[in-house]
């Protein structure tokens, strides 16, 4: 699908074990990356790199919690010289604001904002050591353009997500490390369902309310991730970039 290449080059994929940051470190791998990809639940890892040596790429599984440091220094520790990296690890809790339980609301802030801010923090470290690259952060269009009801935690974590991004940027532009924000919104994975919908239910709700009238395809997300990371946006620093068919227009 990739009309970038990446041959030579090594990217690194959190929450590559489904959804976005599978068909995101598909994609790196059939643009000619060595893609790591890494998660929490190592069978999705094992099962993301078995499409990925299927289609002929390089793949390496690394067990990881984006939440610990330990665990996310050796990460990329693993790693070696490092070209790109997507954060795609996330969650979604949601919750009325005078009704969601605090555990919840900390957890969403710990995995998108926390873990977030971890995995730049040793990105950024290891790419300014090795000459630059080019880190991509999954945000959403939810928080970054518009919120929802019920969804306030997720909404105000992809918001910092969407600002820890853009100071990030400017600290690092200088030493030859590109940081953007994609933000997509209704994707067709299990995150985009809500409580008691199944996926008829999910794309009838969008019809009715997205002017594209569908969700998007992971590989359509794929391919913008895919973009960003490559030569042709290299002069895109510190930006969202909002793929959501034209909810947030």
């Amino acid at each position: 699908m990739s009309k970038f290449e990446f041959s030579g080059k090594t990217a690194l994929v959190t929450g590559a074990g489904s959804g976005i940051g599978r068909s995101i470190a598909i994609a790196l791998a059939e643009a000619g990356a060595k893609t790591v990809v890494a998660g929490r639940r190592v069978s999705e890892l094992e099962d993301t790199a078995a499409i990925i040596r299927d289609v002929g790429g390089d793949a390496l599984c690394v067990a990881a919690d984006v939440t610990d440091e330990a665990s996310v220094s050796a990460l990329v520790g693993q790693v070696g010289p490092l070209h790109v990296a997507v954060n795609a690890a996330g969650t979604v809790l949601g919750g009325a604001v005078d009704e969601m339980d605090a555990e919840a609301f900390a957890r969403v802030f710990q995995v998108n904002v926390t873990g977030l801010w971890l995995s730049m923090k040793h990105e950024i470290r290891t790419m300014k050591g090795t000459g630059g690259g080019v880190i991509v952060n999954i945000g959403a269009n939810i928080g970054a353009r518009i919120v929802r009801p019920t969804m306030g935690a997720y909404a105000a974590s992809k918001a910092a997500v969407s600002s820890l991004t853009r100071t990030a940027a400017l600290e690092a532009i200088s030493s030859g490390v590109r940081i953007n924000c994609l933000c997509p919104g209704p994707v067709d994975t299990p995150l985009s369902m809500r409580p008691g919908e199944d996926r008829a239910a999910r794309d009838a709700r969008v019809a009715a309310t997205n002017p594209s009238k569908r969700v998007a395809s992971t590989d359509e997300i794929a391919g913008a991730a895919l973009w960003l990371a490559s030569d042709a946006a290299s002069y895109i620093v510190g930006q969202d970039v909002v793929i959501d068919g034209g909810a947030s227009a």
